[in-house]
């Protein structure tokens, strides 16, 4: 099997940030044996439950690490903070197998498996309507996160089929597809993301934040990776006198998109409220903050299904679309600032929990 790092087509440079990403994008994008690899073996219904943990996961990154503070009421100042933040969602341990019940169109090899116990004058007949008409089946295994070791099995019922000879009826049966967890993600208990992020206030109440990464040219055929998010934090209280409460107070929203070349992309929104207040001085102080948000992501994959007839490679262009399990979150953190350098470490609570780690220079 080829090393997926040495099928990378490299820029001049690639940020830090890339460490957190070199996890996943790098190893199992499209290589021989990754994840593209395993997802032509799969049909919609199975493609579906095999990558669900990886949506929830990365909409889970894409919305965590926006805020570590909330801006000061004031109509007019200046604030500038640019570094590196990076975001850990852990998987949950329900999230590396899954069973379904769905359509599936059997290979060459896996439909000769299913025959074998026909009248030999019917089996090409037969193979030849397993491998194209789909047939509902139960599917189970190990996710993309799962065990790779393990292998996807197809459960077929069984069936009466309408041959030159009659009807036939094939009996219930087990087809064990070479399919498991996808190497270098199989032994993961957190999907790392890192990337770089510019924070610019004070207007009105208000800072502006964006988030990026560098493009990044993948296989030819995979095409480029691409991600780019933008956020806004607003203090309602700069249209009061003064501020009411004893620490500071914003409304938020955050939205990013990211692209892995023609495999997947990604969007995650989330909107909410944090609070914080600063401890000790301009240039030495701890900030104790928390928030809570509403959130949403999506991830589409595009795949193309490949399946063996007795015609040869029957190719499905397939493109379906995942909700990211989290709706909300908790949010609680510490940011302590030491001169230039701001430290922050978060936890976020929601259905795929996470952890973030901000390290910015503040002018």
């Amino acid at each position: 099997m080829a090393n997926p790092m040495n099928r990378i087509r490299w820029r001049r440079w690639f940020p830090l940030s890339g460490v957190f990403l070199l996890f996943w994008f790098l190893t199992a994008s499209a290589q021989d044996g990754g994840l593209e690899a395993s997802l032509q073996e799969l049909s919609e219904d199975a493609a579906r439950r095999y990558v669900a943990p990886l949506s929830s996961a990365f909409g889970s990154n894409l919305n965590g690490g926006w805020f570590h503070r909330a801006p000061e009421a004031e109509m007019k100042g200046f604030h500038l903070e640019f570094g590196l933040v990076a975001m850990g969602t852990f998987f949950p341990d329900a999230s590396r197998s899954f069973s379904t019940s769905g359509e599936f169109i059997f290979s060459v090899n896996e439909a000769s498996q299913l025959v074998s116990g026909a009248d030999p004058a019917v089996q090409n007949e037969l193979i030849h309507l397993l491998t194209t008409q789909p047939s509902r089946v139960t599917i189970s295994g190990p996710t993309v996160i799962g065990s790779s070791t393990d292998r996807i099995t197809i459960d077929f019922p069984g069936g009466s089929y309408n041959t030159s000879m009659g009807e036939v009826t094939l009996p219930a049966n087990q087809v064990e597809l070479p399919i498991g967890g996808v190497a270098g993600l199989s032994e993961m208990t957190t999907l790392p993301l890192g990337a770089f992020q510019l924070t610019i206030g004070t207007l009105a109440g208000s800072q502006f934040t964006l988030r990026f990464l560098p493009s990044i040219a993948l296989e030819e055929d995979l095409g480029t990776f691409r991600y780019f998010g933008y956020g806004v934090q607003h203090n309602p209280f700069v249209w009061f006198d003064e501020n009411p409460l004893p620490f500071d107070l914003a409304v938020s929203f955050y939205t990013q998109k990211m692209e892995v070349g023609k495999l997947f992309v990604a969007n995650a929104t989330a909107f909410g409220i944090n609070a914080g207040k600063r401890i000790g001085w301009g240039v030495l102080n701890l900030t104790p903050y928390a928030g809570y948000m509403l959130e949403r992501s999506r991830m589409d994959v595009s795949y193309q299904y490949i399946v063996s007839t007795p015609a040869g490679p029957m190719e499905q262009n397939i493109t379906f679309g995942l909700e990211g399990e989290n709706r909300n979150r908790i949010i609680l953190g510490l940011s302590l600032r030491l001169l230039l350098v701001n430290l922050n470490l978060d936890y976020n609570i929601s259905r795929y929990n996470s952890i973030t780690l901000g390290v910015n220079i503040i002018i």
